[in-house]
């Protein structure tokens, strides 16, 4: 995925592009759907544009009972359009049909964009710090 190219990707989370090998090694380790031990749910999406089809990023969500975390990246030239709202919000709104009762993200405390997603889809940061990033929580929204 050539979009997932980008070393600008990785600012806030740290490591760098997986090479192609390290990638087909991790979409086989998830194309199964869940952990080995049965315990996590993973669902993984390809985030493309409508129009062309063309492939602009990830969005992913860990179910482990009922608690959903979400994770979203967008392709750098595709950045500050939307996109990364439009698919973490179908994302959580398609998960919250499955039980799920609390959703999360955790997200660096520089990476305003993240944050700006978060909000946008109804997190809120907590005083949770993991790995040096704030652990942002939800509820589905409501019908």
């Amino acid at each position: 995925m050539a979009v997932l190219d980008d070393p600008a990707l990785h600012t806030f989370t740290g490591g760098s592009p997986m090479s192609r090998d390290e990638l087909e090694a991790w979409i086989a380790s998830v194309v199964p759907g869940h952990s080995p031990d049965r315990n996590e749910r993973w669902l993984n999406w390809v985030v493309r544009l409508r129009d062309d089809g063309h492939m602009i990023g990830a969005v992913q969500a860990t179910i482990v009972g009922d608690d959903a975390t979400l994770a979203w990246t967008i392709g750098s030239a595709w950045q500050g359009r939307g996109y990364a709202k439009e698919a973490a919000s179908a994302v959580l709104a398609w998960v919250a049909t499955s039980g799920v009762v609390w959703f999360r993200a955790a997200i660096h405390p520089e990476h305003h964009a993240s944050a700006a997603v978060a909000r946008s889809i109804g997190l809120a940061p907590t005083g949770e710090i993991v790995d040096g990033e704030v652990v942002w929580r939800g509820l589905p929204p409501t019908a």
